[in-house]
Parts: structure tokens; C-alpha cells; sequence
């Protein structure tokens, strides 16, 4: 786990491991228990701990047990005792035999150990120094998430009068930790480590529209504007009371401190230059990031020149299309033209959104014949929250739990619906939706046999990489028949390509914001305003954005070498059985596993 994203509280996500629904087990003694025995009882262990340690977790997956408790997630006694857990964990899995493990426990001991190495490595003095002073972004942060968790219509429950005791509670530990926060800031102020001042007025811009509807309007108040009607009129007007004093006497007055503090004390001081190589121990941290994202040992030359490659190969493909349809001018012209013709705009966000509903009908008819396995879990489609859609990426996902209570959501953004275009629409419904994201998480959160941390857990490059590699598959479920929504599916993945090139620039090659956005708008038929987004995504995050393409080429080489390697044999629904149903790996781990399966179907 990224240590930075970590502390951030973007562990929370769905790349971040945490605990089962299932009770823990019993205590097994390193005496009596075989090595399996042992490998189950140290995960379950583990996240027993890490579930204490961030209650929150258990909010996603519908796990109540902690529901009361906000969690620390920012102190310095916080990070020592993550430090701890993971030095115990790796101590107790090195006192297990993995030659004496079956085949599957050993993809699981291979994981937890990739897993647990890296989430050490974060803990390297030079790597904090120079992440927990930057405990918030635009894209990371409890300010991004927490109001909606806490909005009635975000993962954390208001059924029952113990969910909204619960929902109260935890509302102190978030003014508490916005505090804290900006203690943190003031710590990189010292040391020079600061936010570029671009990230700085997002996070602005963000908090003013947090706090614009006053007490009344709040997210955070939601839940008590409408209630179960089990919930007495005692309860719900001492809970109207509780929840309106917690907003309006310590939620928006921690917000507004925040907001001021980081408008008139940390913007004037905050770092003009974007990439991290001109912050102080930067250089060394995107290292770290790019190992801890893709889950590779590459450079950022190694992924800059890939980049490359791919933005060249992918622009033949769009050189065909436009052929195809027969458009005169040059290929920037095209995307001019896509870009501002009226008939590849939609008229309202209600056409936008059933334009996503009318393609994953299509999808769910044909996806049987890739997979042998289909998610139980609901998709819904939602619009971006109002609060987030300006700084938010074209689609997201958040999943849902795993018996299906709570649906998995496909938000697409319709902000500045003008800039928006239909091509792609096929193609981010593939990677957001079915069989990307949704499909992805769902099919390990449902797997009871994984160990809790394979169900929940994972790494960017497995989970981006999956939703990639799910849009390729577009032809085989019969999308990209019409050429635009090929061109959007050149154009969405050539914004995983340029991403490589832009994130590698950014970041170790001094390029600036205006550079990179004149770059994807050169390449591509983007709008200035998902171009923007994008660059200023990458300034926040960087790193995560590498991960999709090396993922992706990771699983298609993969495919390729099992399909030459097997030629009659090779079975797609069970190589996507192969990829899919053990979690989220590393691709190292993922590479070694369809190795073994090639070798066990040639017999």
C-alpha cells in the first residue's frame, strides 16, 4: 500500500486490503498447525489488526463492528504502530514453510509478502519525510471522501438508530483529524515539502464547495433530513439535534480553518513547479511510487519510452478511422472536429447517462461467452457528486459489499457537459462497469475461499491494468461496430499511453502543467477540460496513472503467450478464470501463475 495514499486516507479505497465479514478464526498454535493452517490464521490476524487500527475499512464492505469509531490514520503513534504490524507480519510469514503450501496458498504467501515488503518500504524515514506533511490533495484526503461516506448515500449505512448513534460519533473524529491536518502542513512548511500551489487551490476551490450550503445543506446532514420510520420521534429529533451542533459547532468550522489556513498561510509558500523531482526528497519517493503502483522494477525512462511507443502505434489506429469515415483534414483537425460537432454532444446529463445504461444491456447479453463466472453484485450508474465532478476523471467506480446490500456505483462525470463527447462511451462503460472494475472487484469480493486481504485488497496495476485489458475485449462483445466508439476506444487508450509519456514527464523530466496539457490535447480528441483534469490528477497522484497501461500490456502479453503457447487448448474463459479468481496480484505473481497453468493445460 502506498504509504502516502495511506496516510491520506485513500487506504480506503478499493486498492487497499481490509477485513473480511467473516468472524476470525481460531487462534491455531505454530506447533499444532500445519503450514496452511498457520498462512490462514497470520491473514487473519493481520486484518483483524488493521481493521481495529482503521475502523473505517469495514464501512465498505459492510462490516459494522467498528462503526462507531473514526480511527487516527495521521498521528505519529498511528504510523509507528502501521510500522509495527507490518514488521510482525512479515517476522510471522518467514516462519512459515511455502514449499509445503499447495499452489494457491502459494500465490496467496507470494501476495501478502509482495504486499507487506512494499507497504515497509514506505515506512523509510526519507519516504515519510516527505509524504505525511502532504497529508491531503484534490484527489486524496478525507475531505474528498468522508462527507459522502457520511451522506446516506455513500457506503456508511443509516438504517438502523445504532448506524446513525454510529454516523454522529464518528463525525468528532473527523473534525479532529482536519486538525490535524494542517498541523502536518505547517510541519512541511518547515521543511520545505509543500503542495504545488495548483493542488493547493483545488483543495480550495474544493472545501469552498463543501462549505457553500451552510449547516442546512451539508452532506454530513443528509441522513437526518430523512428517516427509517422504525426511528422514533425522540430519537430523530435528538439525533436532528446532535448531527446540526456536530456540523455547525466543529465540521464546518474545521473545514473553514483548514480552507483559511491554506489560503492565506500555505498558498503564498506553497511550490510553483508540479513534479515532484523539484521537491525535496521527491525524486527518490516517485521511485518508490512507480515500483509500489505498477508492481514492476521499471525506470521512468524505461516507462517514458513505452509511452511513446504506444502513443505512435495507437495513432495509426485512429490515421484508420478517420479514413474510414472519410474525414478530409489531418488528424488534429479530426479531433477538432469530434470535439465541437454538435452530433457527438448529449443534450442533457439524463441522455448521458442512458446512453451508459443502453451499452451495458449490450454488454451483459454477450459477456457469458468470455466468463465462466458472473458477478452477483448490482451496477448502478450515478452521476459525479456536485461537490467533486469539477476536479473528478471522466468515470469511477466504488464497489459495493459483498452480499450485495450496497450496489457498485459507476459515476460518470457530466461537469461542463458541453466538453463532453459520445465517442468512448462504450469503452468507459467497459472499464468502469462490466467487465472492468464492477466485474473485477465483485468477482473477489465474492470469493469466499480467498483470504480476506485477496478479496478486498490489491494494487493499481492489477486493478487498472484488468479495466484496460476489459476494454480491449470490446470487439468480442460485439462494441466498436460503430467507427466513433472505435475512436473513442483509440482515444481512451491513448490516454493510457499518453500517461506514461505526461506522468514520466511531470514528474522526472521538468515538464510543466501547459506542457502536458498541450501534449494529450495534440494526441488526442480531448476537451481542455479533461485534459486539465487529467494533468492535474497526475501533479496530485503521481504514479497511480502508470499503472494502467503496464498492467494492461502485463495481461494482454500474457493472453498472447498462453494463446500461442496452448493454440487449440487455449480456453478464454479459463484464462480470464485464471487472471480473475484469486484477487488482485502483483504482475510478477500473476505472470508466475498463468506460466503454471499453461504448463498443467498442456498436460
Amino acid at each position: 500500500m502506498r504509504i502516502a495514499l495511506l496516510l491520506a486516507a485513500t487506504a480506503l479505497s478499493l486498492a487497499a486490503p481490509v477485513f473480511a465479514q467473516n468472524p476470525p478464526a481460531a487462534p491455531v498454535t505454530a506447533a499444532a498447525a500445519t503450514p496452511a493452517q498457520q498462512l490462514r490464521a497470520l491473514f487473519v490476524a493481520s486484518d483483524e489488526a488493521s481493521l481495529k487500527r482503521n475502523p473505517i475499512q469495514g464501512l465498505f464492505r459492510g462490516d459494522e463492528r467498528y462503526a462507531d469509531q473514526f480511527g487516527d490514520y495521521i498521528s505519529d503513534a498511528y504510523i509507528t504502530a502501521e510500522k509495527q504490524a507490518v514488521l510482525d507480519d512479515l517476522k510471522a510469514l518467514a516462519a512459515i514453510d511455502r514449499k509445503a503450501l499447495n499452489a494457491n496458498d502459494q500465490v496467496s504467501y507470494d501476495v501478502f509478502l509482495w504486499q507487506r515488503s512494499t507497504d515497509l518500504k514506505g515506512f523509510d524515514p526519507a519516504i515519510l519525510a516527505a509524504t505525511v506533511v502532504r497529508p491531503i490533495d484534490h484527489f486524496s484526503g478525507f475531505h474528498t471522501f468522508f462527507p459522502e461516506l457520511s451522506s446516506g448515500d455513500g457506503a456508511a449505512p443509516y438504517k438502523t438508530l445504532k448506524n446513525y448513534d454510529d454516523g454522529l460519533k464518528r463525525l468528532d473524529g473527523f473534525g479532529i483529524l482536519i486538525d490535524a491536518s494542517i498541523a502536518r502542513f505547517r510541519q512541511g512548511m518547515a521543511s520545505g515539502v509543500t503542495q504545488p500551489k495548483l493542488v493547493v487551490q483545488n483543495v480550495i476551490d474544493q472545501l469552498d464547495n463543501l462549505l457553500a450550503p451552510g449547516v442546512e445543506g451539508s452532506l454530513m446532514l443528509k441522513p437526518v433530513q430523512k428517516f427509517p420510520a422504525e426511528i422514533s420521534a425522540a430519537d430523530q429529533a435528538r439525533l436532528s439535534a446532535g448531527y446540526r451542533a456536530a456540523v455547525a459547532g466543529k465540521i464546518n468550522p474545521a473545514l473553514t480553518r483548514l480552507r483559511d489556513f491554506l489560503k492565506t498561510e500555505y498558498l503564498p509558500v506553497a511550490r510553483s513547479s508540479t513534479g515532484l523531482s523539484d521537491m525535496p526528497g521527491g525524486a527518490n519517493l516517485y521511485r518508490y511510487l512507480i515500483a509500489s503502483t505498477t508492481t514492476t522494477d521499471m525506470s521512468a525512462d524505461e516507462i517514458h519510452n513505452i509511452g511513446l511507443s504506444e502513443v505512435e502505434r495507437i495513432t495509426k489506429g485512429m490515421e484508420a478511422v478517420k479514413t474510414r469515415v472519410g474525414f478530409k483534414g489531418d488528424l488534429k483537425a479530426f479531433f477538432e472536429f469530434i470535439r465541437n460537432d454538435p452530433q457527438f454532444k448529449f443534450k442533457s446529463k439524463e441522455a448521458m447517462r442512458d446512453a451508459f445504461y443502453d451499452v451495458g444491456k449490450r454488454v451483459d447479453l454477450a459477456v457469458p461467452a468470455l466468463f465462466s463466472t458472473i458477478p452477483k453484485s448490482k451496477l448502478e450508474i450515478r452521476p459525479v457528486p456536485p461537490h467533486r465532478e469539477k476536479t473528478d476523471a471522466g468515470g469511477s467506480y466504488n464497489q459495493g459489499t459483498p452480499d450485495g446490500s450496497r450496489p457498485g456505483i459507476f459515476y460518470f462525470n457530466s461537469y461542463d457537459l458541453p466538453s463532453r463527447t459520445k465517442p468512448g462511451t462504450e469503452t468507459l462503460y467497459l472499464h468502469e462497469g462490466v467487465p472492468g472494475h464492477h466485474f473485477q472487484i465483485s468477482l473477489a469480493q465474492e470469493n469466499e475461499s480467498l483470504p480476506p486481504f485477496q478479496r478486498f485488497g490489491g494494487n493499481t496495476a492489477f486493478v487498472e491494468g484488468w479495466a484496460l485489458y476489459a476494454e480491449s475485449l470490446g470487439p468480442e462483445l460485439g462494441m466498436f461496430k460503430d467507427p466513433y466508439q472505435l475512436q473513442g476506444r483509440y482515444d481512451d487508450e491513448m490516454l493510457r499511453a499518453m500517461r506514461l509519456v505526461v506522468d514520466t514527464g511531470l514528474h522526472s523530466k521538468g515538464w510543466t502543467r501547459d506542457q502536458a496539457i498541450q501534449y494529450m490535447l495534440d494526441h488526442s480528441a480531448m476537451g481542455k477540460t479533461d485534459a486539465t483534469a487529467e494533468v492535474e490528477r497526475y501533479i496530485a497522484i503521481p504514479s497511480q496513472a502508470l499503472a494502467y497501461k503496464v498492467g494492461q500490456l502485463t495481461i494482454s502479453r500474457l493472453r498472447a503467450k498462453a494463446e500461442k503457447a496452448l493454440g487449440p487448448k487455449f480456453d478464454i474463459k479459463g484464462f480470464h478464470a485464471q487472471v480473475l479468481m484469486t484477487g488482485a496480484l502483483p504482475m510478477a505473481v500473476l505472470e508466475k501463475k498463468i506460466d503454471d497453468w499453461i504448463a498443467a493445460q498442456r498436460g
